[in-house]
């Protein structure tokens, strides 16, 4: 004998109300309101002896538009979201930064849109310095903020909401190629209409730092055991990086992929962030390729919080297991 869910269902409300009507007169409960809000949003693991703290700076939220994915039609692109129990006309981009504590340094790896961005989107994303003090990181604290590359959910966070300097004992180190982009006035000149005003963000941001950054290149480490990689591709001079602490190792992506839901388990998808989409594409392969051969822990910018799991190879593409919630570290 089989039962439908309604069947089921209707059973239990049954029941519900054959125990109820055996149950005395019970005192009326006090109404409880709604919270309305979320949790403080960080979370800590280990790699190695290095201590990872996932910070979120939240998200947003727009329509699907045709040309999210530049190269495949937009339905093809909504059936991949449904099929992740996504809304299939709605894109969701979350952001995560990273903080690592070497247990000589503390580092941030990249810092969000900022507290500029708070009011804008109704505290839906600039959240990375609120959540920052709920994890008990002191901005002052803070040794060295490392930036993966320009774009805007990367860099406006350098900036306090009022336009200071929001690390202000922090070393500010940048990937060289991507400077030397974003600050060439011949590249700006040359801009599609749509990069200008990146190119303004870049500068307003570094000229209220004082344009006091160090430049760094992958020939050696940004700090102790934090690797660079250049994955150049989703913008001139991108960078990924590989932490490493015993026989522990981690691959942070920054933004090898947007949704991992596209563009992992479909590697040849273009998102229109993407400068250069045939080098971002390469850079995806290999680097993901290392991953999966090195079974290497991966914490991906726009990856569901908190960000943090492990690539198998599927098909052509690749799949993302989120790595196992830990109540201690």
């Amino acid at each position: 004998m089989t039962h439908s869910r309604r069947d089921v269902l209707v059973g239990a409300c049954g029941a519900a109300v054959g125990s109820a009507a055996g149950l005395s007169a019970a005192p009326a409960q006090a109404y409880a309101p709604q919270a309305g809000r979320q949790a403080p949003g960080f979370y800590r693991y280990k790699v190695g002896a290095v201590e990872i703290t996932a910070v979120t700076d939240g998200q947003v939220s727009f329509p699907l538009g045709d040309k999210f994915v530049t190269n495949v039609p937009k339905a093809d692109v909504s059936k991949a979201l449904e099929e992740a129990h996504l809304a299939p006309d709605q894109i969701t981009i979350v952001f995560t930064p990273i903080v690592v504590n070497t247990g000589s340094k503390l580092v941030v790896i990249d810092t969000g849109y900022g507290p500029g961005n708070l009011e804008k989107t109704n505290g839906a994303s600039g959240q990375f310095h609120n959540n920052l003090g709920a994890a008990g990181i002191d901005r002052g604290a803070v040794d060295a903020v490392v930036i993966s590359h320009f774009h805007a959910d990367h860099i406006n966070g350098l900036l306090t909401a009022d336009g200071k300097p929001a690390f202000a004992n922090a070393e500010i180190l940048v990937p060289a190629k991507e400077w030397a982009f974003w600050m060439d006035d011949g590249a700006m000149s040359r801009a599609p209409e749509q990069q200008k005003a990146g190119f303004a963000n870049v500068r307003r941001v570094f000229d209220a730092l004082g344009r006091k950054v160090a430049q760094y290149d992958g020939a050696r480490d940004v700090v102790p055991g934090i690797t660079p990689i250049q994955t150049n591709g989703h913008t001139p001079g991108h960078v990924s990086y590989t932490i490493a602490s015993a026989d522990a190792a981690l691959l942070v992506t920054s933004d090898l992929t947007n949704r991992p839901e596209l563009f992992l388990r479909h590697p040849g998808w273009y998102a229109m962030f993407d400068m250069d989409p045939k080098m971002a594409e390469a850079a995806r392969r290999k680097s993901f390729d290392m991953a999966v051969a090195e079974k290497m822990l991966v914490q991906g910018f726009h990856y569901p919080f908190p960000a943090a799991g492990y690539v198998e190879k599927e098909g052509d593409g690749y799949r993302l297991t989120p790595a196992p919630w830990k109540g201690t570290l």
